[in-house]
């Protein structure tokens, strides 16, 4: 388990990265990794419902569609968070099957509660969350021919979702992409610069081997201030 606490936006946060147990079955591993995770965040005075956002890493599909599956029956109700999820076997250092990242955030006065935003559609990820002003958008896909086809397809998606929210690109604070590794950052930083003409104080690019589906090529994750 590593530990991060920062301040960032005015808000105190907490950054929790973990990788399952060896040798435990990998529904067990997540189940083991949020019990962890649950207990340091106690330990501030925190919880699993101050859960903002959650990043879950399978070494392959079948991991990462069992983690998926842990991950939706223990952040449920108002622990519900943005969220995304990525095969990437490199990001390991252990022989776990699955790893979680969560960020928790300590809003600015007690009583405070998250609104959770579901797509018209509901479907496993949220469309976004509001905490205390800000806004913490679910990464954001498609499955399309090229990386400029889902690009393109992904940005207008945010831009609603960021307005709905009451926010907009130039009140972005942070998008990271999550690129798959037979991809070319210039061309992704290329498109992205004609598009979005905001000046976005951090910028993050990660490389993954794959997603939730086949065919994706990139997930794009947003937050921004209301």
């Amino acid at each position: 388990m590593r530990k991060k606490i920062f301040h960032w936006l005015g808000r105190e946060f907490v950054a929790l990265a973990c990788e399952g147990k060896a040798g435990l079955a990998t529904a067990e591993q997540m189940q083991d990794i949020f019990r962890r995770c649950e207990e340091e965040l106690r330990l501030m005075g925190l919880s699993l419902e101050n859960t903002v956002r959650t990043r879950l890493w399978g070494r392959d599909r079948q991991s990462r569609n069992l983690g998926s599956n842990e991950r939706l029956k223990v952040l449920s109700g108002k622990a519900r968070s943005a969220s995304s999820s990525y095969i990437a076997p490199g990001h390991f250092d252990s022989d776990a099957r699955v790893a979680l990242d969560l960020l928790a955030m300590r809003p600015s006065r007690p009583g405070l509660e998250k609104t959770l935003k579901e797509y018209d559609l509901p479907i496993v990820p949220l469309r976004y969350l509001i905490y205390d002003s800000v806004v913490f958008l679910s990464g954001v896909t498609a499955v399309l021919p090229t990386l400029v086809h889902q690009v393109a397809d992904i940005l207008p998606r945010i831009t609603d979702s960021l307005r709905e929210a009451g926010s907009s690109w130039d009140k972005a604070v942070k998008v990271s992409f999550f690129l798959h590794r037979s991809q070319k950052p210039e061309t992704l930083k290329e498109f992205f610069q004609k598009h979005v003409r905001a000046e976005i104080p951090q910028m993050e690019y990660s490389f993954v081997d794959g997603y939730s589906a086949e065919g994706k090529l990139i997930e794009i994750e947003v937050t921004a201030k209301i």
